[in-house]
């Protein structure tokens, strides 16, 4: 999923469980990974306007998908593919370079989630013609919960899961009262006592390249089809689930730190706001920080 999956597991259990997981994000990561061709969602995308049965995975994350567009009201779109491939992002991002002017904008308008039809009973999908599906986050959000909960199913717990700083844990780290996360800014970071739940963190610290002499990054806004213009470097929030923590986030970054603001305290969702300038707020309920300089 073009990111590193680490793990703190029993030490007794702790070979039988990154085999569990390391099996288990091998398999989202080839269904589900718009950069492999030969993964099915790869596969579907080039059967727009095609009804295709796809696997009880994709379904699932799929529908999980547009129910985050339409929660959010489409600030969360699964189908803006083809606006990040125009803006050069169409390899994964550990092979990415500086990436030519003469790819153009991409000004094209989300939204196309709202044409997807989907047959239940027999988990057909049929894409809009000219559209393609994008996860984004989402999927890496809704792996690591699969993670955790093999894991408990398997009973190896205490653990944490961490996909690149989308996190979940089970139960606490022996003798402590939670588990200690770091959130980094750019010249500084804060501690955080996670006690149970998951964490997620969507900005621009890493996901971003250069289009000629233009700095793009990868959270787009819908409504141009281009990166999302504000001053926010990262926003982290903390759920019970990382499905859900990651879509928070990153609708939260998207809308600015006005609006996002004002969508996690009507979500009920703790959240903290970093901005480029390195000045920082918290919307409630978020727990007691501990800063490092």
């Amino acid at each position: 999923m073009g990111t590193t999956i680490s793990m703190l597991l029993p030490e007794k259990q702790a070979e039988k469980g990154i085999q569990l997981v390391y099996l288990l994000f091998l398999e989202w990561e080839q269904t589900l990974s718009r950069f492999l061709p030969e993964s099915e969602l790869s596969r579907l995308n080039r059967q727009a306007g095609t009804p295709m049965m796809v696997s009880e995975l994709l379904y699932t994350v799929l529908v999980a998908a547009l129910a985050a567009a339409r929660t959010t009201e489409g600030v969360y779109d699964p189908t803006l593919h083809d606006q990040l491939v125009q803006l050069g992002y169409d390899r994964s991002f550990e092979q990415l370079e500086a990436v030519p002017a003469s790819l153009g904008e991409a000004h094209n308008q989300g939204g196309a989630w709202r044409h997807i039809q989907l047959s239940p009973h027999s988990r057909r999908v049929t894409l809009p013609m000219g559209c393609k599906l994008d996860f984004g986050g989402i999927a890496k959000g809704m792996a690591v919960d699969a993670a955790v909960e093999r894991l408990r199913q398997h009973g190896i717990r205490p653990a944490l899961v961490n996909a690149g700083g989308d996190l979940a844990v089970l139960d606490l780290p022996p003798r402590a009262a939670y588990w200690p996360i770091a959130v980094p800014a750019q010249n500084a970071s804060w501690t955080l006592p996670l006690g149970r739940g998951a964490m997620a963190t969507s900005g621009i610290a890493r996901r971003h390249w250069l289009q000629g002499q233009t700095l793009r990054h990868h959270l787009l806004d819908p409504q141009t089809g281009l990166p999302a213009l504000n001053d926010l470097w990262s926003v982290t929030v903390v759920t019970d689930w990382c499905e859900q923590a990651e879509v928070a986030a990153k609708v939260a970054f998207i809308q600015g730190p006005q609006d996002g603001v004002t969508f996690l305290r009507q979500q009920n969702i703790a959240g903290m706001f970093i901005h480029i300038d390195g000045s920082w707020e918290t919307v409630a309920p978020w727990p007691e920080l501990e800063m490092h300089t």
